[in-house]
């Protein structure tokens, strides 16, 4: 039986922090909208609307900021971001093992094909706009084994989906939080990801 890993995509496979500020900065400048870009890039994970909720966006504002912030986002995010540690070599170690890949993540679909695109990368499915316990559904869709990624969210939805949760210290969550949420490994990135798939991943 081919085995599917999930993974996660920011502060997991990319690191689009870099664009995301500006973007965020350049949106505020537009609207007159406070936005705290800073708090938003340190703690990425969950949807956008979320975000600028938590940032005290009112919610009347929220959905109009995440159009124009999405319609902004190929410009100004995809050519600033670039590959997290260790993840392409993540990719090709489930690729050589015969395996499959599958990218869930809560970014929006088409944001999160263009940086697959632009990054050359060569995954079987992508599903986007699903966060948290959501992230099942795609995962037992595709049959993954195994979902990797670096917030107490990304641990929810592999539980929910019966899959080996991995979590990657390279986001908001630290080893306690990842395994309190129910990570069953914790690596310090995915530089870590091969030797630990081939020593120790289900087949």
């Amino acid at each position: 039986m081919t085995l599917t890993v999930g993974f996660d995509l920011d502060m997991t496979l990319i690191d689009a922090r870099p664009g995301i500020l500006v973007a965020m900065t350049a949106l505020a400048e537009e609207t007159g909208v406070a936005i705290d870009g800073e708090f938003i890039v340190a703690n990425m994970g969950p949807p956008l609307r979320d975000m600028f909720l938590a940032v005290g966006i009112p919610e009347d504002t929220v959905d109009g900021l995440v159009t124009r912030f999405r319609a902004s986002y190929p410009e100004i995010v995809i050519p600033r971001t670039v590959p997290m540690p260790g993840a392409e070599a993540a990719l090709a170690a489930v690729r050589a093992a015969g395996g499959r890949t599958v990218i869930v993540t809560a970014k929006y679909q088409r944001n999160a094909e263009l940086h697959i695109e632009a990054l050359g990368w060569d995954v079987d499915h992508l599903i986007g706009d699903l966060w948290s316990a959501g992230k099942a559904e795609a995962l037992k869709l595709h049959g993954a084994g195994v979902y990797v990624g670096d917030h107490i969210g990304d641990m929810k939805g592999a539980a929910a989906a019966g899959a080996l949760a991995v979590g990657v210290t390279t986001g908001p969550c630290d080893a306690a939080m990842l395994t309190e949420a129910g990570a069953d490994v914790v690596l310090a990135s995915l530089a870590d990801f091969p030797d630990w798939f081939s020593a120790a991943a289900p087949r």
